[in-house]
């Protein structure tokens, strides 16, 4: 009969299969599927080494005691590896400090995924770009504790920053270019576009890349218990000016959800940081008026997903600009970009909250000179216009202001969230923005 034996010792399994003995007397053994004319000798000493193995794999496992909630802070700002002390370079962002060590600078370059079909940047992505270098601009100053850009007294006093205002001047926007390489070859002129085959052999390859830009942002005061922060975006090569931008923001409990006053050991941390500069010199504004649903365009049951809620829980303020824009029509949106937007925060949205969209031209900012385009030719029928969209929207006159007004369903009414005013100008296709060399 054939006999098996199962041997622990440590981690290794060794099974053990005993068989007929052979003519010689001796035992033919199997370990672990070799064959042993020898048989396989356990002496006293590895029997007891086995025993231990086997009750220490029978004793329940020791549970470790939770980390305290200093050391968790301590083991997430050593994973996230937040400085502790001001830092003026940062080689992986790119990114320094200057103006006598208070404003930030980082270089970026526009990614291939956050352009439209237009190849120009998006207005989410230039919203996202400001809100990154804020964030970064923080770290690098060592104020930054464990929060979406809270300092460390922030963190004591259980505070957060949200943003109250921002307004934000395009006047030109990012792409992502085509490069084209012109040849002349015996007095004729050849063009390669985009990831073509070479053509001559003195030829280099060519191919598609973002645009290089620098964004420069920093902070000021704005009353007794707000802040200022403002931005610069240029091009890299050429400095022009692409993008404007200011913003104020105040402080919320993160407990009770309500605004606070600035903590005085607050402001001691932040205010070596304020510069007395603005990108935009608004002077007086003109109060954002209140729509209700007898607006033209009317866009409801917006829900949140969570992947548009941010590290406070609450909807990240791109997402607002987004449900805005796409109540536009979409024959507007493929003639004219956005070149302002002021935007007026109210309440915070949550992952459950039901969203509606109102949007209002202002019919007094039509502008029949710039917003029609002429069709030289025989003249068309209405049926022909109607049929064909984008020769429809080329043609009507469209206004270049309107008054926006996200809000959310609470019970039997609605609450305002953020009110919104945009200007737009008719799009432009310069030749530059697709030759480059």
């Amino acid at each position: 009969m054939a006999s098996t034996t199962l041997l622990y010792y440590s981690k290794l399994l060794v099974r053990c299969s005993a068989y007929e003995k052979d003519g010689s007397g001796g035992g033919r053994v199997r370990v672990n599927g070799a064959a042993h004319r020898v048989p396989l000798q356990v002496g006293a000493a590895l029997e007891t080494k086995i025993n231990r193995s086997l009750a220490g794999l029978m004793r329940p496992p020791v549970l470790s005691q939770p980390p305290t909630e200093e050391e968790a802070e301590g083991r997430r700002s050593q994973r996230q590896n937040i400085p502790s002390e001001k830092q003026t370079v940062d080689p992986f962002r790119q990114a320094v400090i200057v103006e006598g060590g208070v404003r930030y600078r980082q270089t970026v370059v526009v990614r291939s995924y956050e352009v439209g079909p237009d190849r120009t940047a998006t207005l989410e992505t230039v919203l996202n770009l400001l809100q990154e270098t804020a964030l970064n601009h923080v770290w690098m100053s060592g104020l930054l504790g464990d929060g979406f850009g809270a300092t460390h007294a922030m963190i004591t006093n259980n505070l957060i920053w949200v943003v109250s205002r921002m307004h934000v001047q395009v006047d030109h926007y990012p792409i992502w270019y085509i490069i084209l390489v012109f040849v002349f070859v015996h007095g004729v002129l050849f063009v390669q576009r985009g990831r073509g085959k070479k053509i001559y052999a003195h030829q280099t390859e060519v191919g598609c890349r973002g645009e290089v830009l620098e964004i420069d942002t920093w902070v000021g005061s704005s009353g007794k218990n707000g802040m200022r922060r403002d931005w610069l975006v240029r091009g890299r090569s050429s400095g022009a000016i692409f993008v404007r931008a200011t913003s104020t923001w105040v402080m919320m409990n993160k407990v009770t959800r309500r605004l606070s006053k600035m903590p005085k050991e607050v402001r001691d941390e932040i205010s070596p940081w304020f510069i007395d500069r603005h990108a935009i010199d608004e002077g007086a504004t003109d109060k954002i008026i209140k729509l209700d649903t007898n607006a033209t365009y009317v866009d409801s049951d917006l829900k949140p997903k969570r992947s548009d809620l941010d590290m406070n829980n609450h909807v990240n303020n791109v997402k607002y600009v987004r449900w805005m824009l796409e109540t536009l029509p979409d024959q507007f949106l493929q003639q004219h970009q956005l070149s302002s937007i002021i935007l007026e925060y109210r309440k915070e949205c949550g992952s459950s909250d039901v969203v509606q969209s109102i949007c209002q031209p202002d019919e007094d900012t039509i502008m029949p000179g710039e917003n029609v385009s002429i069709v030289m030719g025989p003249s068309l029928s209405q049926e022909i216009i109607n049929g064909h969209h984008s020769l429809a929207g080329a043609l009507q006159q469209w206004p270049t202001k309107y008054t926006h007004l996200l809000q959310l369903k609470a019970n039997d009414k609605y609450e305002e969230i953020v009110r919104g005013r945009t200007t737009w100008k008719k799009k432009s296709y310069s030749i530059s923005n697709v030759l480059k060399f």
